[in-house]
């Protein structure tokens, strides 16, 4: 990206993709204006537990944008020009360096977010970048100011400003978020259930006092972000337990609840077996009623009637991807006008994917913005 313009840029949304978009226009000598009603990358400290989880080591970009329940064919053309390989160079260049764990997901080597906000404020800092705070409450007054506009609000606002410019909108819903159930399960709160398996996909369940939590019902909630509640999910807890009965003749004195304890916790085996004798051997268990504990284990049926408010960090719905030009993120009826990260139709599972989505568009938003610079 080489310098060639000072053309004005104005950005509003200062958080994971405002920031990066600022940085690459700033490299290439534009004059970039930042505005937030918030300090800069104020959203970036709790990610990944205040770790700041960066991307994940997936370097095919096709295979990194099945993992977006919405926005993956979109994405094809995005990760295709800015992805993993890109992203982790990106940051070696700001003295970030990273690491990978065993599930694939990548930190920083400091373990902080704090300091990977601090090396990207700096970074455009040091290129002069104007930092506004304050809120922008009118998309035609930045169009009048500025050559070209960058909308970068986050999952959680700026769509009043872009419906105000006739862009459309998907009503945002919460995703990576707990599910409230009509089931009590309070005296179940606090228990993890170590790889539950809900239709093929898999991961921790937590049992809270509103419901169901955990990686695996994160990723469950946004997949079904959509769905109308109430719906049922159907939880195995066990996929591990195939033949119980193999295991009833190998420990046939031991009692049900002693025998299941060694694939469940104890407070989710007391209750499942609440309306069964938890004290029998395994020997005095019949057919039917191993069948039906069975069923319990595999079959755990919960009535989804509500997200935890509150909890999401991540929402589905946005600006509609129809009105946005994947090779530049140009509004495709507004030109100047551009849109990226959480801020579109776009959400990631948990993983680094949302903040990747950030880091990529934000690249090729500013790759279009500096190429009409010429």
């Amino acid at each position: 990206m080489a310098q060639k313009s000072k053309n004005k840029i104005g950005i509003t949304g200062a958080g994971a993709s405002g920031c990066i978009c600022a940085y690459w226009l700033l490299k290439a000598g534009l004059d970039v204006t930042l505005f937030d009603k918030n300090l800069p990358l104020r959203t970036l400290i709790p990610t990944g537990g205040g770790r700041c989880n960066l991307a994940h080591a997936e370097y095919d970009f096709r295979e990194l944008a099945k993992n977006y329940p919405r926005g993956e064919k979109f994405l094809y053309s995005v990760f295709s020009r800015f992805s993993t390989a890109e992203t982790l160079e990106m940051f070696e260049k700001m003295g970030i360096k990273t690491y990978t764990q065993d599930d694939g997901r990548i930190f920083p080597e400091s373990n902080s977010s704090k300091d990977v906000q601090e090396k990207i404020l700096r970074e455009i800092r040091n290129s002069g970048v104007k930092f506004i705070q304050k809120e922008i409450t009118s998309v035609d007054n930045l169009m009048k100011e500025f050559d070209s506009v960058v909308i970068a609000t986050g999952g959680h606002s700026g769509y009043e400003l872009l419906k105000h410019a006739g862009v459309s909108i998907v009503e945002p819903h919460p995703a990576l978020v707990g599910l409230n159930t009509k089931e009590d399960l309070k005296e179940l709160s606090g228990t993890v259930v170590k790889g539950g398996n809900i239709n093929g996909i898999k991961g921790d369940v937590l049992f809270t006092h509103f419901g169901v939590s955990g990686p695996l019902i994160y990723k469950i909630s946004s997949i079904n972000a959509f769905k109308v509640m109430p719906y049922k999910l159907a939880i195995d807890l066990s996929p591990k337990l195939t033949d119980l009965q193999e295991k009833l003749n190998i420990y046939p004195h031991k009692e049900i609840k002693n025998l299941l304890g060694q694939y469940l916790p104890q407070k989710v085996v007391k209750y499942l077996l609440k309306d069964f004798d938890e004290t029998k051997e395994a020997c005095k268990i019949d057919g039917k009623t191993r069948d039906l504990i069975l069923d319990k284990i595999h079959n755990f049926i919960i009535t989804v009637t509500g997200t935890n408010q509150g909890e999401e960090t991540v929402t589905a719905g946005g600006v509609d991807l129809d009105e946005i030009n994947s090779k530049t993120m140009e509004v495709k009826k507004v030109p100047n006008l551009y849109c990226i990260g959480e801020l579109l139709n776009i959400d990631g599972f948990c993983g680094g994917f949302n903040l990747q989505n950030a880091w990529s568009t934000a690249f090729v938003c500013a790759e279009s913005i500096i190429e009409q610079a010429k």
